[in-house]
Parts: C-alpha cells; structure tokens; sequence
C-alpha cells in the first residue's frame, strides 16, 4: 500500500494535504474496495465495544466519498464527514442526502472545520494517522473531543500476513514495529483485527489490488489470491475470492480531569494487544 509512503512524507504547513493515490483518482473501484472490506463486520464490532457511539456526535476524519458515513448514522446522535478533496465531498454529499443529522465539511485532519469540544467520537480508518509525523492531527482531534470522547484510529497492520507482506514489499522503510511504538507512547491501546476481504470475481480483486500496489507487488498478490483460493477449493465463481487482512484499531480517551503541567492525554498507559480472529460468518 504505497499511499502510506506518500501520506508519511512532512507537510509545510498545518493545511496541506497529501493526495491519496487510490480513492483521489479511481473512486469507483475504491467503491469495491470499500464493499469488500471486512464482509464479517469484525471491526465494526470491534469499535463498538471500544466507543460505543449510539446517541452520540461522531466525526470521521478522512471520509473519502462518504461510505462509512451511514452505519455511523444508523445510531449516532449526529455524523460529520470531514474530506480535504472536493470530488469526493460532492459523493458523499450525495451518499448521505436522504439521511438526517449527517453533514459532509471539506477540511483536513490538521484543521478541523468544528469547534472545540464538539464531538463524542472521533474516527479514521485508513486515513492520515500512520504513525510519526501525524501529530498535529492528533493534537486536532483532541480539541474537537469532549471530555472523555474518544479517538479512534483503524489503519493496516503491516505485520500481518499476507496483505502486511504485500504493503512491505512496496515501502522497505515501512517499520510496523516503530509504528505500534509510536501510537503506544501517545497513549493509544491497541487491538489487532482480521478481517476477510471477499470479492465475487476475479476482476474485481485485480482491480482493487491494483490501485493499492505497485504493478509487481499487484501481479504476485493476485497469483497468490487466485493459487491460495484455488487450493482451497475456493475458485467456483459462486464462491468469489477471500483475502485475509490484519488491522489495527487504536483508541484513546481524552481525560474528563486535569492534565497536570508538563504532562499529556499522550502520557496515559496503553493496553497490551490482542487479537481478534475473523468470524465465520
């Protein structure tokens, strides 16, 4: 996932915002990444029970095109999507038209277009927050949370296998290792999720893989989708094509009290991993 290299790189200013190579120039075919993520629902029930969010205001950092913005809105008090690219804010404004109390803000994660103490949850999946150098992002949502709201991070874990193989292969200076350090000395604890990926046909996954790698690290992935579901005789069109993912889903609490002179929310112990295996379902 070579976005992350790109996403990584330090901005200039607190505004700038670095294009995404996938979603920012083929949407449609994000649509059928986005429809074949986590088909068990296992990180949604993950996040559930990290920040339950029924009755409350959310806000989504980074919503692309708007595709989460309805589950959020099924139970959620109020929903914000913030996106720093007008195309896809114009897609997700029309995503969510028919729904109420859900508004989509053009802005960026290191400015958020709400005021301080607004929202009870904040969310990103997959956008802005991949470790060093994200922090003024993090500052940002701590101003936008209530007292004990929540951040709530969903990003790839590139020590999984084999998609974190596969991401590592096109960015050698991607360290999983430093990257779990980091969010644990900000004070984030951390659950690791498998979640299946499932595509009904061939070409649909080599579409999606395509805008996530490189041409090289795409080809031998879908060689290893297609020999790895044949084996299983999983290769029927009736039984599509099952990638297993890992995710890491990062939260941190914003204090309700004082925060002592020289200290920070960043300074609150983390919770030991665990994992989360893929449902049957």
């Amino acid at each position: 996932m070579w976005k992350i290299a790109r996403r990584g790189q330090r901005t200039t200013s607190r505004a700038d915002v670095l294009p995404s190579p996938n979603i920012w120039y083929y949407p449609d075919t994000y649509e059928l990444e986005n429809r074949a993520q986590d088909v068990g629902g296992d990180i949604w029930r993950v996040l559930a029970a990290e920040c339950d969010w029924a009755g409350k205001d959310v806000l989504d950092v980074g919503c692309g095109d708007g595709f989460h913005l309805p589950h959020f809105a099924a139970t959620a008090r109020s929903v914000i999507g913030v996106e720093p690219h007008e195309p896809l804010v114009a897609r997700a404004e029309r995503r969510v038209a028919e729904l109420s109390g859900v508004r989509v803000l053009r802005g960026s994660a290191q400015l958020l277009p709400v005021p301080d103490a607004s929202a009870d949850v904040v969310h990103a999946r997959t956008a802005y927050f991949f470790g060093p150098g994200c922090e003024p992002g993090l500052r940002e949502a701590d101003r936008v949370l209530r007292p004990g709201g929540t951040l709530a991070i969903v990003d790839l874990d590139g020590s999984s296998e084999p998609y974190g193989r596969w991401m590592r292969a096109d960015l050698p200076d991607y360290d999983p290792a430093a990257v779990d350090d980091f969010f644990a000395a900000q004070g984030f604890r951390c659950r690791r999720v498998t979640a299946r990926w499932w595509f009904a046909d061939a070409e649909s996954l080599s579409a999606v893989l395509r805008i996530e790698f490189s041409p090289g690290v795409a080809d031998r992935a879908i060689d290893e989708v297609l020999r790895d579901n044949g084996s299983r005789g999983r290769h029927s069109p009736a039984a599509g094509f099952t990638v297993p993912v890992g995710y890491r889903v990062l939260v941190r609490v914003k204090p309700t009290g004082l925060v002592l002179p020289g200290h920070s929310v960043s300074s609150v112990p983390s919770a030991s991993s665990v994992s989360i295996s893929p449902s049957t379902a």
